[in-house]
Order: C-alpha cells, then sequence, then structure tokens
C-alpha cells in the first residue's frame, strides 16, 4: 500500500508554516533536546526552515545534520544544559528513551532525571516555555472510558505499560513545575498511537501475522503520524497553543474496520488466558511487552484534539492513511506476542503456530515450576 503524495497533504494543512527562514527571521529562539534522530530530527528541520523562528539550538549526544541549527552535544541531565539555554525562549524536549529494548531501571533514569534536569536548567536560563511529549497512553486505557476522551480527563495510566510510568511521572514533573519555577509555562503534547519510524509495542501489534483480540473487549484505534506530530510542536514551541493537548488523525476506527483495512484476520482469546500467557511470556523473558500493553488493543482511549483544533491546525493525515502507512512499513517484519521473530523463525511457525507455540512455552514453563515446588 502506498500513503499520499506528500504535496498533496501539505496543501490540505492550509494552517502549517511554510517557506524558507531567512537570516533576519524574528521570532522566538527554540531550542530542542534530541535533536539529531527521530521527531528531534524532524523538528529541528522544521524550525530551522520557518521564518516565524529566529533561530534553533540544538542539543544531543551527538551533532545531527540540521546545519543551520547551532548545535551543543552533551547529556540533557547535565546541569551544564542551563548555560547552553541562555538565550533562548521556547525548550522543546525531546529526548526519551521509549526503546522497547531498553533496561527499564536505565530507562526510567534518564527520562525522569532528563526532564527534571531540562525544567530546572529552564527556570535557571530564564526560558519562558518548556514544551514537553509524553502520550495519550497517559489517560489509561479503560472499558468506561468515554469515546473520545477530552483533553482534560483525569490521567488513570498505570505504570504496568512499557513507560507509561516514566510519562506519568513526567506528566507529574510538568505540572509541579510552574509552582516551583513561577514565570515557567509547561505546554504539554499527548499524541495518539504514533506512526512513522517508530517501534512500540502498539506498532509491533500489526507485525503479527493475526491481530489478537480479547473476547468480550473493544479496542478503538487512533493514530498519529509523526508529520502531524511534528507540526503540532511547531505550533507548541510558537506559542499558538498551551496548556494540555492531544494530537492524533480526527476520529477513531473500531477493530472490524482495522481487519478489513489491513486485511488481517483476527485470533480471539479469553481475557484470562491472553493477560495470563503475556505476564508469564514477559515474566520469563520470551517479549519484551509487559501484560499491561495488551491494555490498549482491548479498550478505548481515543482522544479529542479539540485544543489544536481551535488555534487552527488540523491533521494533515487520516487513520485510514496512517494504517496504510503503518503496514508498508511494517512489511516484512514479524512479530508474535511482541517478540519480533527472525524469518526464518516466523515461516516455520506459520501463521498462528507461532502464538500457540509461545502460549504453550508459558504453560510448559509454568508446569515446570509447579513440579518443582511439589518436589
Amino acid at each position: 500500500m502506498s500513503s499520499p503524495d506528500p504535496q498533496v497533504r501539505a496543501a490540505r494543512n492550509h494552517s502549517t508554516p511554510t517557506g524558507g527562514r531567512g537570516p533576519s527571521g524574528r521570532g522566538p529562539v527554540v531550542a530542542v533536546t534530541g535533536a539529531a534522530t527521530g521527531v528531534g530530527d524532524l523538528l529541528t528541520r522544521r524550525l530551522a526552515a520557518s521564518e516565524e523562528v529566529k533561530q534553533v539550538v540544538a542539543l544531543d549526544e551527538r551533532r545531527g545534520e540540521v546545519s543551520e541549527a547551532q548545535w551543543h552535544i552533551l547529556d540533557v541531565r547535565d546541569p551544564a544544559i542551563a548555560e547552553k539555554l541562555r538565550g533562548v525562549d521556547v525548550v522543546v524536549h525531546l529526548a526519551l528513551d521509549l526503546d522497547l529494548e531498553s533496561d527499564p531501571a536505565a530507562r526510567t533514569a534518564y527520562n525522569v532525571r532528563g526532564t527534571q534536569t531540562v525544567l530546572t536548567a529552564a527556570a535557571a536560563a530564564g526560558v519562558h516555555r518548556v514544551v514537553l511529549c509524553t502520550s495519550a497512553m497517559v489517560y489509561g486505557a479503560h472499558p468506561d472510558n468515554d469515546v473520545p476522551l477530552s483533553e482534560d480527563a483525569e490521567l488513570r495510566a498505570t505504570a504496568e505499560a512499557t513507560g507509561v510510568g516514566d510519562l506519568l511521572e513526567i506528566e507529574r514533573l510538568a505540572r509541579r513545575a510552574p509552582r516551583a519555577h513561577p514565570g515557567l509555562n509547561v505546554t504539554v503534547v499527548r499524541p495518539a498511537v504514533l506512526v512513522g519510524g517508530t517501534d512500540t509495542a502498539l506498532t509491533r501489534y500489526f507485525e503479527s501475522p493475526r491481530l489478537l483480540v480479547v473476547a468480550g473487549s473493544r479496542p478503538t484505534w487512533q493514530f498519529c503520524h509523526v508529520e502531524d506530530l511534528v507540526s503540532a510542536l511547531e505550533y507548541a514551541a510558537l506559542e499558538k497553543v498551551e496548556g494540555e493537548l492531544a494530537v492524533g488523525c480526527d476520529g477513531w476506527l473500531e477493530q472490524e474496520e482495522v481487519e478489513e483495512l489491513s486485511g488481517i484476520r483476527r485470533m480471539e482469546l479469553p481475557s484470562a488466558v491472553a493477560l495470563g500467557a503475556a505476564a508469564r511470556l514477559h515474566r520469563i523473558g520470551l517479549t519484551p511487552s509487559p501484560a499491561g500493553d495488551l491494555a490498549y488493543t482491548m479498550h478505548p482511549w481515543v482522544v479529542s484534539v479539540s485544543g489544536l483544533h481551535d488555534a487552527g491546525w488540523r491533521p494533515q493525515w487520516t487513520n485510514e492513511e496512517v494504517l496504510a502507512a503503518l503496514l508498508e512499513e511494517v512489511e516484512g517484519r514479524h512479530t508474535v506476542a511482541g517478540r519480533r521473530l527472525g524469518r526464518k523463525d516466523a515461516t516455520a511457525a506459520g501463521a498462528a503456530g507461532a502464538t500457540v507455540a509461545l502460549l504453550g512455552t508459558a504453560a510448559l514453563v509454568r508446569r515446570a515450576r509447579k513440579a518443582r515446588r511439589r518436589i
């Protein structure tokens, strides 16, 4: 499947600033952490080309490829970052580790300490706004969620899903920072299922030979293409929006629509079997995803994007287009229960066979443990 022509999408989004930034560019000086890769790299490129930005300061542990930016090479946990932020108006903090394969303790230490340091350093340097990026996952996936959730809905997530504990702590830091540092504005952007060069438990769901559906659940899907996230972050950096903002495609897809559009059939399991197996597989190290990730494929957590809409922002991508782009991106990858398989493994296992094998492994481990306890 192919996604729409980029020029067509750009033409649809009349609210997005375009054009190159001249040497006399007026507007804020914007610093971006994590600027060398991923979303940080894309945002740095976009801001450097904007006529509404005076200067871009890029911070990362290695130098990126945007020559128009002023680069500083350092770890965001280094208090010396405060000196690098002198003269900066807005900081967009994107130096986060959400890698499924990262050591959880090291990941949390980096994410939380890095955010604390950036907020404190920004206040000390006289920065008046920090933009943080978390995820709509912080709202939690629950069967009684409103569809869609309002942006000011209670954050009911738990720390049981990959990286969500870190994101919740970042949200708490965001709410405390203006009280600890009067005059510092903190804006939080929460994307839906992020697609576009990303590797998460939710994108890996679509690498499976069958889409696991837990019996009795009501999955709903709302995507956010990385291009739309970058344009929303630009809005926040240019101070066109503030507060707590969700970002994603308009509307959502039901599970049946996802299956029809993807052409991937479902594999339905009872809740106790699916959750129990997921927990055991993660505990014995067979899969990187804890059982908490399953909730986000079971219950609704789609969000309203009214804050950005009210400011004139519109997504360039639809849910259908992002799903098509995701399927194109993951083509040839083989994942079962969050565990990525080699081509040889996937071919040998077959469509549902790999899932059965993993579930069987978990059952055998459980029986072996019971047998040891009886001896």
